[in-house]
């Protein structure tokens, strides 16, 4: 019975030590990824007022479906400003995730790099950044070179390293972080 008390006692100690307040780590606040369904890229030529919209929407995510993809021809040698919009359309009404980059801009980046042929033929560069001066790319101005076909992938990361080298000039290299969504749209410039 005397080993038993004693057991006892030393559990109880045990106990209170461990529910003290002195704990000096914060918990780690769990950032999740957006759910972004809809992502719009309006490509607005300088000196006119009419876009030329890429819309990817992919209404069932991992599902069975593709996203429905749709795009535009391109004008060579031309510039054109930039902005992208993104939604979560499984909410009732659609959330604008936009608004939550823009927010958390320090966290986030998009990345726009011409593929697979459009190489030589894109050039773009951010016209917004964040209070550090990092780019954002919700903004951002894109210049056509001579006729050519390939592919623009978008792309916007999260929790990503921005002074890692090239990331603020559009290298997505060595960005690290995770993507939100990722899109290849059609390009043809003529």
């Amino acid at each position: 019975m005397k080993h038993f008390k004693f057991l006892l006692v030393f559990g109880l100690l045990v106990s209170i030590a461990s529910c003290s307040d002195d704990d000096d780590t914060t918990p780690e606040i769990v950032n999740e990824e957006e759910v972004i369904t809809t992502i719009t890229v309006s490509l607005t030529p300088v000196g006119d007022s009419t876009p030329i919209v890429f819309r990817s929407q992919d209404l069932d995510g991992d599902g069975p479906n593709d996203a429905m993809v749709t795009f535009g021809t391109l004008t060579a040698n031309t510039t054109y400003l930039g902005t992208v919009e993104l939604l979560n359309e499984l909410e009732d009404p659609a959330e604008d995730i936009t608004e939550e980059v823009a927010l958390e801009d320090d966290e986030h980046q998009m990345f726009y790099t011409p593929i697979n042929g459009a190489e030589s033929s894109i050039m773009v560069m951010y016209t917004d950044a964040d209070d550090d001066g990092n780019p954002i790319g919700l903004t951002f101005s894109l210049t056509t070179g001579d006729a050519a076909t390939g592919n623009l992938s978008v792309v916007l990361r999260h929790l990503l390293d921005k002074n890692a080298s090239g990331v603020a000039e559009g290298d997505i290299t060595n960005a690290g972080g995770d993507t939100d969504i990722e899109v290849s749209f059609p390009i043809t410039i003529q």
